[in-house]
């Protein structure tokens, strides 16, 4: 019985530290997302020079899930991706030696007392998903995603297929799926 409650307590672990993107959605609640069946991009077939092909095919993947057509052009819906990426350091301070441990005592002073300073960089992500009406070209959907960069490169697929899952997980709008943010 023991066993088997701590492998429930690590497969919560592992998914909790699986789904590390934060998602946040927004609509307009006058738009007709669920009518609209047909969509294109706006930068053209790729999505943009910037957006990675697997961005791409992973909208396209969920938005045909869910009954749209991606058209080459003139579509109901307009779709834009973008990919943001900022680069940031840690700075990590290691105080050794009895000199700084005393100080609080005043004899720590004479004494030797050592700080060793790393940094660690980071790279932080967020995917931005935008939809707009093609005919009043007003702003009807958007989705984004923050954390979608991990430290390890072999995972960012995965992680950028999560973070999808999570954006879509209640589109269109109005029908299962809730507002969020």
């Amino acid at each position: 019985m023991i066993g088997r409650f701590l492998a429930l307590v690590l497969a919560c672990l592992l998914t909790a530290c699986a789904s590390t993107a934060t998602v946040k959605t927004d609509f307009d609640p006058n738009a007709r997302l669920g009518n609209d069946r047909t969509y294109s991009w706006i930068s053209g077939d790729d999505g943009g020079a910037l957006v990675p092909q697997s961005v791409i095919a992973g909208i396209d993947s969920r938005l045909q899930a869910r009954g749209w057509k991606r058209v080459p052009e003139g579509g109901d819906i307009r779709v834009s991706a973008h990919v943001t990426r900022v680069q940031g350091q840690t700075f990590n301070n290691f105080y050794s030696g009895i000199g700084h441990d005393l100080n609080w005592l005043g004899i720590g002073s004479n004494w030797p007392g050592y700080v060793t300073m790393s940094t660690d960089d980071y790279e932080k992500g967020t995917l931005l998903v935008d939809m707009f009406d093609a005919q009043t070209k007003r702003a009807v959907w958007r989705g984004s995603a923050s954390g979608v960069l991990p430290d390890d490169p072999s995972r960012v697929e995965a992680s950028v297929r999560a973070a999808l899952d999570k954006l879509f997980a209640g589109f269109p709008p109005g029908g299962t799926g809730a507002r969020s943010g």
